[in-house]
């Protein structure tokens, strides 16, 4: 049969996710008018309700349902609400469908999605004589059997979403790679969508909060070695706070390698922490506790540290003047008279048998030198052994038997086989002094005059001859170019800026250029400067600030010390030096005259030309006068150089030599051969015979 329903422009809601999310799904309009029905379905609220008496709900479901039974048709009771229940409303709902005939009350909970399914299956079988009589589960009954179906859904849904590791995985991503997935769909139908996804973002979080944990711990791991980098010194830090070390960290110049400065902090809500290659600890993070307590550990460690090492040194003190201790005694034997000394009961074990280790290395060296002394002093007991047959035994005894009555003797007796070694050792070099026999091993006088000879006398005639013929008629120059921060790089641009195909034009002659511009701050400046392929003929100093012209004075000192000191080329010492003012564009009035001034009073102090920026204004920061000018000045130095060096010798036969001179320095002088032969290495006038 149709019945009337009042119910214009109402909404058939066909889905829970649809609740308060209407605009979202299809909207269908239910009809107005007679609709067929087959059975009725009538809930009553058994939670307390605000405002509401049970009472009065109660006699609107009377009234509505002789309404309703006049259809003939099945009708179930859902008691609704039954997580919020109320035990005497509950009981008046059940009293009330005792009174009726095959009335059925159906406890449900929406909220838990208990018995929901039940209230339709019932009704369907009311409808439907041959299904037999409905089954109803008692609430708390089927509330156990949801929650654990509830329970093993969302246990597998977990374990599906901790398969995702990345958490800048989005929702949308995740959601359709998992959709077709059982465990993923049993969720949704049983908690919804919006459970799905908060189960989801808390995972994401927790990934993040994992990464900014591990990232973190590795900072802190990686502070000491920082501290040990930059606050090695005790003496400074050792009565500072943690911030004032902060600001002497800041001051360092080592500070960036070690350290970024984050525009946005904190760093955790930045995207510093997906920067896993820069190994920089974000500044930021040394305000926390943990950075502090790192820092005041460091401290103690550096005190620990130094304490350490002043009782090893006063250890070692000890052991000196422990007089029985003799060359390759074993620690064994001597820890027993040291057990009661404070510093040995500070120090550890380890620290203990190296000291002890480093004073038996001090005694056995000078044991052994004594030794080889007395041997020199006994020099009769060795006239009469045949220089070609080794020493009979019955002479090894005579020696031994003289010898053993001397205290430098027996100093050696717990190293008998080393005491032999040195005795034989001595005997050889005494009939065949040669190199190989040399007591003194690589740091015998021959050995060094022949290296010495080998890389400096030879050289320095190469070097010679071959400014010789560069110089007759120079059409490359090399020029070396050096400045702070790219101001070199700059230079050189602007250079080949001026030229066609590394030629320049200067004063109607075409000379090649082969420019090497270097960063004053590089480390490899010295090994850049010379190299086989590379001599240059010139340097250029380029400068803009006070800063960088201090520092172009340093490295030109640095350049001409090393020189000096190792003679890698007599005139690597005398390379010219011109020093070039770069144009300041933004304050010219206020830096110039004082960059001017003190660059001038450089050049005269070094000896060099200086090239100052011509009157005007340039929209460059170098002229092409500049360069010409400075190209000018090296030019005429190579010429000077060339000039006042006597012509190239001829090599001369030995016994043309115009003169010959015998030298005699002993093995283990105090003289360095550097010095011994410096009056002929540094000559313009002398050369190598073809001897060598």
């Amino acid at each position: 049969a149709a019945s009337k329903l009042q119910s214009a422009e109402k909404l058939m809601y066909i889905c829970t996710d649809q609740l308060g999310l209407e605009q979202d799904f299809e909207q269908k309009q239910m009809p107005e008018g007679k609709l067929s029905i087959d059975g009725f379905l009538l809930c009553i609220d058994v939670s307390q309700g605000c405002n509401r008496k049970f009472d009065d709900q109660l006699k609107f479901v009377n009234n509505l349902y002789i309404q309703l039974s006049k259809s003939k048709k099945p009708i179930i009771i859902a008691a609704t609400k039954c997580d919020e229940c109320v035990d005497h409303y509950l009981r008046e709902v059940q009293a009330f469908a005792s009174n009726k005939k095959n009335l059925v009350v159906v406890e449900t909970s929406a909220r838990f999605n208990v018995n929901v399914e039940t209230c339709f299956t019932a009704l369907v079988q009311m409808m439907d004589k041959t299904r037999g009589k409905p089954k109803i589960i008692p609430y708390l009954d089927a509330y156990k059997t949801q929650r654990q179906l509830v329970v093993t859904a969302t246990d597998k849904f977990e374990k599906l979403v901790q398969t995702v590791r990345d958490y800048h995985a989005t929702w949308k991503t995740v959601s359709n790679k998992l959709k077709n997935h059982p465990d993923y769909e049993e969720y949704i139908n049983l908690e919804g969508t919006k459970k799905a996804k908060n189960t989801f973002s808390k995972h994401i979080e927790q990934l993040k909060q994992e990464h900014i944990r591990k990232r973190k711990e590795e900072y802190i791991n990686a502070l000491p070695r920082a501290l040990n980098t930059l606050l090695s010194n005790l003496d400074e830090i050792e009565h500072l706070s943690w911030s004032e070390a902060l600001k002497l960290m800041e001051k360092r110049p080592d500070f960036q390698s070690c350290f970024v400065v984050l525009e946005k902090t904190p760093w955790d809500e930045t995207d510093h922490i997906d920067k896993v290659n820069d190994r920089r600890i974000p500044f930021d993070l040394l305000t926390t506790l943990e950075a502090e307590k790192v820092y005041q550990n460091h401290v103690q460690h550096l005190i620990s540290e130094k304490r350490r090492v002043e009782m090893k040194e006063k250890f070692k003190k000890t052991l000196e003047k422990i007089q029985f201790i003799s060359p390759g005694q074993p620690w064994e034997e001597v820890i027993c008279f040291v057990v009661e000394d404070e510093a040995f009961k500070y120090i550890t074990d380890a620290d203990s048998k190296e000291v002890y280790g480093r004073h038996q290395r001090e005694i056995v060296e000078k044991a052994k030198e004594e030794f080889q002394e007395m041997l020199f002093e006994h020099s009769e007991l060795f006239y009469d052994l045949d220089l070609n047959a080794t020493p009979s035994s019955d002479k090894m005894s005579e020696i031994h038997a003289v010898l053993s009555e001397e205290p430098r003797y027996k100093a050696l007796q717990k190293l008998a086989p080393d005491r032999e070694s040195l005795l034989l050792k001595h005997i050889g070099f005494v009939y065949h002094p040669t190199k190989e026999t040399c007591l003194s091993g690589q740091n015998c006088t021959d050995i060094k005059v022949e290296q010495l000879l080998a890389n400096s006398l030879l050289q320095l005639d190469h070097g010679r001859s071959n400014l010789y013929h560069d110089s007759a008629n120079i059409d490359k120059v090399n020029l070396f170019i050096l400045g702070k921060d790219g101001l070199a790089q700059e230079l050189a641009n602007e250079i080949r800026t001026q030229s066609t195909d590394d030629e320049y034009a200067l004063d109607g002659k075409i000379y090649e250029l082969d420019l090497r511009p270097v960063d004053a701050k590089s480390p490899y400046l010295l090994t850049q400067l010379w190299t086989s392929t590379f001599k240059p003929h010139g340097c250029f100093c380029v400068f803009n600030s006070i800063e960088s012209l201090n520092f172009i004075g340093e490295c030109i000192a640095k350049i001409r010390a090393e020189a000096s000191q190792i003679r890698r080329d007599k005139y690597m010492a005398n390379l010219p030096f011109t020093l070039i003012l770069a144009n300041q564009r933004d304050s010219v009035s206020k830096n110039l005259p004082i960059l001017r001034h003190q660059g001038q009073q450089l050049a005269n102090k070094l000896q060099c030309p200086f090239v100052d920026v011509p009157a005007g204004t340039y929209p460059r920061k170098f002229n092409e006068t500049q360069i010409k000018q400075a190209l000018r000045g090296v030019l005429e130095a190579v010429k000077h150089n060339f000039d006042v060096v006597s012509p190239v010798p001829t090599i001369k036969d030995l016994s043309e030599a115009d003169l010959r001179i015998v030298m005699c320095a002993m093995c283990g002088d105090p003289f360095s051969v550097d010095l011994i032969l410096s009056p002929f290495l540094d000559s313009h006038s002398c050369s190598a015979a073809q001897a060598g």
